[in-house]
């Protein structure tokens, strides 16, 4: 090789190692950035999120022994604020109601009983537990004399409705406003809206009172009422036990550990025995929450959206795993088979059974022939009525013609007693009553007059003046219309 060959090779590789390395130096210098931008944003969020360095853990803890207490002022203030919740529940006022959450202190207990736990304070955790239960026990007994002897208190409004059945969502109001709550206590300078707000969301005080409605009328809103209130206290004494975890709030240690210590472990039996029930409410009402969707969605996609099914009602049983399905008109067998493979695609009830109840009797096309027959009768009745019709018109001019001829004499100035009496009714609207005859009279019992008698009679509103007045215009115009001075009217 020569050594111009030799030149050019090396002075290829030189290139391409400054080539490298300047790009080796990009990389460097992008990691670099990469990292301070990282650096910058998580001293953002540090600054954000972080609340450890606000908190007043002396006040924190003096504040929440301070509200546990229960005697005085603060029995009396329960009682009002039980009375004035149960008022709106019997009202369904959720104005009311949600005065009656802001004036409640229930939640002073609740929040000792998770600091005691996080804290190791088996003294603040057994005073928390007796106060809060002499709390539940009065609400109770306040709520259950207010809806069992006030007169119109057995009324089920749906301001009690909404307090027995509960969900995962009143799950998650208890948890997220149960740490809103302790995170405002922890801060220095305590946020009195969160306390507020907190106190209305998590709703402590309805559950009670619907749980002394239950007492007094029905045990089925006693016992979901009561699932309710021990979600809300457990999830809001979870979320305290968590959050002052979070901010390391130190344990208390004792003289005599091994007995505080096995207290410490009975407090946390009982703690995790209080939870089981709601923990399995908890996985019900998500479970139950899924099925619920997917059978809501199967309906309306499904079902609902396809024009030729006559849908009536469906009726799901969750835990027999089952649907039923009524329709108005029958269901071929091709439809059943089409909605059990639909079903397939929904998860949660794919391994559920579809049962089909059709309305034979009331299919399209019976009713399409049912509807043509009874538009058909109602034709052939609409032209029977038609003949009817035409025959009493003329049946009602025969009898006119029969009564002129009864009615008419044989002298030219006769006139029908039928005419005559129409005339005077339209002329004389007050007449209740006409008739018209001829009389023989004799006043020297030797010549004979015909006289015409018109017996008349008015309404019972005219009175006699009028009827007087009246009677001497009928007179006149009788002598013009009959052509005769003989006449008289005479009233009856």
């Amino acid at each position: 090789m020569s050594n111009e060959s030799k030149f050019n090779f090396s002075e290829d590789e030189q290139i391409q190692k400054d080539k490298d390395k300047a790009v080796e130096e990009k990389k460097e210098a992008v990691r670099k950035d990469a990292k301070g931008l990282f650096a910058s944003i998580s001293n953002f969020l540090s600054e954000l999120l972080d609340f450890r360095d606000d908190t007043d853990r002396d006040a924190t803890i003096a504040a929440i022994k301070a509200d546990i207490p229960f005697k005085g002022a603060t029995a009396w203030i329960l009682v009002c604020s039980i009375m004035v919740a149960s008022v709106g529940l019997n009202a369904d006022s959720p104005a009311v109601v949600i005065g009656a959450m802001l004036i409640s202190p229930l939640m002073g207990p609740i929040l000792g009983i998770g600091m005691s736990i996080a804290l190791n304070d088996i003294d603040t955790l057994k005073k928390s537990l007796i106060n809060l239960a002499i709390m539940i026990v009065l609400s109770l007994l306040t709520a259950f004399l207010f809806f069992k002897f006030f007169p119109t208190a057995d009324i089920q409004t749906n301001e009690i409705f909404g307090r027995t059945k509960p969900d995962i969502r009143d799950v998650l109001i208890a948890f997220f406003g149960g740490a809103a709550l302790i995170i405002a206590r922890t801060k220095k300078g305590t946020i009195a809206s969160v306390i507020f707000g907190v106190a209305i969301a998590t709703a402590l005080m309805p559950p009670l009172c619907t749980a002394g409605y239950g007492l007094a009328h029905n045990w089925e809103f006693f016992l979901g009422a009561m699932n309710l209130f021990t979600i809300n206290t457990i999830f809001i004494a979870l979320a305290t036990f968590i959050v002052l975890k979070v901010l390391r709030f130190p344990m208390l240690r004792y003289a005599n550990s091994k007995k505080r210590k096995r207290i410490a472990q009975l407090a946390s039996l009982i703690a995790v025995v209080v939870m089981i029930w709601p923990t399995l409410s908890f996985i019900d009402f998500i479970t139950e929450t899924r099925l619920k969707g997917d059978y809501e969605s199967f309906i309306e996609n499904e079902v609902k959206s396809n024009n030729d099914l006559w849908y009536q009602k469906g009726i799901p049983h969750y835990t027999d795993k089952k649907i039923t399905l009524y329709f108005n008109g029958e269901i071929s067998e091709a439809t059943e088979t089409d909605l059990r493979n639909e079903l397939k695609q929904y998860n949660n009830i794919s391994d559920f059974t579809l049962e089909f109840f059709g309305n034979k009797n009331r299919s399209f096309d019976k009713l399409s022939d049912a509807y043509d027959r009874a538009i058909n009768e109602l034709d052939r009745k609409d032209m029977i009525i038609s003949g009817l019709e035409q025959e009493i018109r003329e049946l009602q001019q025969t009898i006119s013609g029969l009564n002129g001829q009864l009615e008419t004499n044989n002298t030219s100035n006769a006139i029908a007693f039928s005419s005559l009496a129409k005339d005077a009714k339209i002329k004389f609207s007050d007449l209740d009553y006409f008739g018209y005859s001829k009389r023989l009279e004799s006043k020297d019992f030797i010549k004979v007059d015909t006289v015409t008698i018109a017996n008349i009679k008015w309404k019972t509103n005219v009175s006699d003046s009028i009827a007087l007045v009246k009677e001497g215009e009928l007179l006149a115009w009788l002598k013009q219309t009959l052509k005769t001075e003989k006449i008289s009217v005479k009233r009856e």
